[in-house]
């Protein structure tokens, strides 16, 4: 993923709300949003190069995405591990607090730059690693954006999803919030973060939805998770060079009811904020 909004609201019937673009070149291979033949309790598009993801959900109730972090002085060894691995452990680990503060205590060094958010419905963490920082936070109810610097950076393509966002919440869910990730228009210049890119890659990057010929926005995917319904809906909207629309996917997967009960008395320690 490179640029997601987010409604977090975690007393609510709908605790979760969330769209998101994920951007790549387009000759990675990815399997297409569904349940995984070797994790079937898993749901999400995959990347079939490293094996990972960069947005996926699992049955008993938990909920994990992960964008990169654009720096290009941050160093990492060569046999570092994929940063998509980090969805599938968040997903799959027995202790999601217990193991996000080991990941926040070093081991998330051993990774490129990357924000990873993590919940389970009653509550969501943020891990950010990028060139200096390891951090691992709580995030607070509300609307958030995440791109690739780090949780609410106002970025204009950030600052754009998260409005968009926040419309569609008052207006039309999702139709709303497809409209403004489907934005392909450059930031202004004056606008534009200094990551160290390059002001031409500066201006390609910008936009919330990006179209290239090897590179550009892959998917986009929105979730919404219905605490008293027990369900998560994904619907993935795929496109292939130059922007071209290549299918939509949805799934609507029931949460199994041993797990929504143990959250809802879930242990309130934990790492926070």
């Amino acid at each position: 993923m490179c640029l997601i909004a987010f409604d977090f609201r975690p007393e609510a019937p709908v605790p979760l709300r969330l769209i998101a673009n994920r951007d790549e070149f387009h000759q990675r291979p990815t399997a297409a949003l569904g349940a995984w033949q070797d994790a079937p309790d898993i749901v999400g598009g995959r990347d079939l190069e490293a094996g990972g993801s960069w947005l996926a959900v699992h049955r008993r109730g938990r909920v994990a995405a992960v964008t990169n972090v654009r720096d290009p002085e941050l160093r990492v060894a060569a046999n570092a591990p994929s940063r998509g691995r980090l969805v599938r452990e968040a997903l799959e680990c027995a202790d999601l607090p217990g193991w996000l503060a080991r990941l926040a205590e070093g081991d998330g060094w051993r990774y490129a730059g990357f924000n990873l958010l993590a919940g389970d419905g009653h509550r969501l963490w943020h891990l950010h690693r990028s060139r200096e920082r390891l951090m691992l936070a709580e995030v607070t109810p509300g609307v958030h954006g995440l791109s690739n610097a780090s949780l609410d950076t106002p970025w204009p393509k950030l600052i754009a999803a998260r409005q968009g966002l926040a419309t569609a919440l008052r207006r039309r869910w999702p139709e709303d919030a497809l409209s403004a990730l489907s934005d392909s228009c450059p930031a202004d210049d004056h606008h534009l973060p200094d990551t160290g890119v390059g002001l031409e890659l500066e201006r390609r990057l910008s936009p919330a939805f990006i179209v290239g010929e090897q590179y550009g926005t892959r998917a986009t995917t929105w979730l919404e998770w219905s605490d008293e319904a027990g369900v998560i809906v994904l619907e993935e909207h795929r496109y292939g060079p130059a922007g071209t629309p290549l299918g939509v996917t949805r799934e609507r997967i029931s949460l199994q009811r041993e797990h929504l009960r143990a959250s809802a008395c879930h242990d309130s320690r934990g790492p926070s904020a």
